[in-house]
């Protein structure tokens, strides 16, 4: 496997020392899905039933890169799915471990690096995740590992910031502002103030790495929050930022 890449475990750190804080701020909006069954997506919670990401999940092999909590994978199991969630931080794993006996559901949970998939090829007919490891994790090598353990046909999804907040979005500030502030070109690895690391590509780097590891996009979502949408992660700002520009992309593509 090689020497294992500085962020990783700078991430790592990082997660375990915030995992308490993260959990108990945003429970209320991300443990109640996992309860009703009503997936949501991203930091506005917009339905799966009015995205359609994901569709049937019954009897399906899922596996949730950067699992959190697992709530989408708990949510998932009572959806019929068969799902592994996969998460780099122990203290995250230890919410998804009290959250899965509270649940009662079989979920396995999984500590390892999304791009160093503990699984062998072909094992899953979903990968996916909202935000996860596809934010924190380099994309040129968890993309390849999603596509190695997918099945013929599989689908990958994953939810992450778009690119336009990405660049508006200064480290040093609470919001995104109206002008550019980062280079388009040169945004590959960002690290926030706390010291986490995160990856982002331009489009079409997404795209040729998603057609040279067999992938074939079906749809790129750029989901949009109805006014007057609350969330935990953003306030009044964010959202009068996100009705005018995209906010996140949602990424769905089959393999071959």
């Amino acid at each position: 496997m090689g020497e294992t890449p500085e962020h990783i475990a700078r991430n790592r750190a990082r997660w375990n020392d915030t995992a308490d804080e993260y959990q108990e701020r945003n429970a209320p909006q991300i443990t109640e899905q996992m309860r009703s069954g009503d997936l949501a997506w991203g930091v506005w919670g917009i339905p799966e039933s009015e995205l359609h990401v994901l569709g049937d999940v019954d009897g399906l092999d899922v596996l949730e890169l950067g699992c959190g909590a697992a709530q989408w994978s708990i949510a998932l199991a009572r959806r019929g799915a068969r799902p592994v969630g996969l998460d780099l931080s122990d203290a995250q794993l230890a919410h998804a471990r009290r959250l899965r006996a509270d649940a009662g559901v079989d979920v396995p949970l999984v500590q390892a690096s999304a791009e160093q998939v503990p699984f062998a090829d072909g094992s899953f007919d979903v990968v996916f995740a909202d935000h996860g490891a596809f934010t924190f994790a380099d994309p040129r090598r968890t993309i390849p590992e999603s596509a190695r353990v997918l099945r013929s046909g599989g689908l990958l999804a994953f939810n992450r910031a778009h690119p336009i907040l990405e660049i508006a979005w200064s480290m040093q500030e609470d919001h995104a502002t109206e002008r550019l502030v980062y280079d388009y070109f040169d945004t590959f690895r960002l690290e926030d103030p706390d010291g986490i690391v995160g990856f982002t590509l331009p489009f079409g780097e997404w795209i040729r790495l998603f057609t040279e590891n067999d992938l074939v996009v079906e749809s790129l979502i750029e989901p949009r929050p109805a006014p007057g949408t609350r969330s935990t992660y953003r306030d009044e700002v964010d959202l009068e930022w996100s009705r005018k520009w995209p906010a996140e992309t949602i990424w769905r593509c089959r393999k071959r």
